[in-house]
């Protein structure tokens, strides 16, 4: 026991030769980063092979910026037909430390592919093709579409509403599925409320699809958690049927009480926003009656000289 000893301590105190090549890493037969040093990832602790857990890790965030993809859900086209998911894929991080250490220590592999983990999405084609056959919902409101920039975030919200499935028990926040609304998304200045006062801000109109939702999801039985009126009257619903919605201020959120999951579809035509949920034949429907939406205009007011839509 103490000879063995003995040996162990000389090979620990002996010379550590480093080899001198290069590694590169690969993902799908592309070159995601070269010329990886192996010097560069020793911790300098003389004679004694550590690696640098620090850089590894850098290193790991940097292949994983590249090769990583979001998984993306099945949804339906403008003729309802099914459009079929796919996968996403995550750097596993485990397995590449396995390679990385074998590149390290040995000298091999000195072409490493970057492993990935399969992401599965959340919504694939089985699970839409079951639930894209029962209306169970549907509201329609109207606006000016003479005003650009309004109609043009009205387009922005629904098709981030598009194909969104709530699965049971499942709560759906508005502000948390369409983002929040910025100039680099392509939203615009518009006229929105706020305090009663009516001001021009990024993403005015929006506060219609939220509205339309809101009359949709109750006429089809959601349980409404998260709701707010505007603090002046608005003329795209009827009085008290609105759901105002700001990133930092009120959401609009609802849960799905059924034992199915909904599909949302959003369309927008020239002066209508149109909003239609939908579930599986299974569904046990608990509908609510709700007052239909007036198909005359929105009130115009005057701001800044011109005529505008208020949200």
């Amino acid at each position: 026991m103490v000879w063995n000893g003995i040996v162990a301590l000389v090979v620990a105190l002996q010379p550590w030769t480093f080899p001198t090549s290069h590694a590169v890493i690969m993902s799908d037969g592309e070159v995601v980063a070269d010329q990886i040093e192996r010097e560069a990832y020793w911790y300098p602790v003389p004679g004694i092979p550590l690696v640098n857990e620090e850089k590894l890790s850098k290193l790991m965030d940097q292949i994983a910026g590249k090769v990583e993809r979001p998984p993306i859900n099945a949804s339906l086209d403008g003729a309802g037909r099914v459009v079929p998911e796919r996968n996403g894929g995550k750097l596993d991080r485990a397995a590449f430390k396995k390679l990385f250490y074998g590149f390290m220590l040995e000298g091999e592999p000195s072409q490493i592919e970057a492993p990935l983990r399969p992401v599965y999405p959340r919504v694939d084609s089985e699970v839409l093709s079951a639930i894209k056959v029962k209306q169970i919902g549907y509201y329609a409101t109207f606006f000016n579409s003479r005003n650009k920039n309004r109609s043009a975030n009205i387009a922005l919200a629904a098709k981030a509403l598009n194909n969104h499935v709530v699965f049971p028990g499942e709560r759906f926040s508005f502000n948390q599925t369409v983002g929040k609304r910025t100039s680099e998304k392509g939203y615009m200045r518009a006229p929105v409320i706020v305090r009663g006062e009516l001001y021009e801000d990024i993403g005015g109109g929006i506060c219609q699809v939220s509205s339309t939702l809101f009359n949709a999801a109750d006429r089809a039985g959601m349980t409404i958690v998260e709701r707010y009126s505007h603090s002046r009257s608005v003329r795209y619903v009827p009085p008290g049927r609105d759901a105002t919605v700001s990133w930092y201020g009120p959401d609009f959120v609802f849960e799905n009480p059924y034992d199915q999951p909904i599909l949302i579809r959003a369309f927008v035509s020239p002066g209508a926003v149109r909003i239609l949920i939908y579930s599986s034949e299974l569904v046990e429907l608990r509908t609510r009656q709700v007052p239909e939406a007036s198909k005359a205009l929105p009130e115009e007011v005057r701001m800044d000289g011109q005529r505008a839509s208020v949200d």
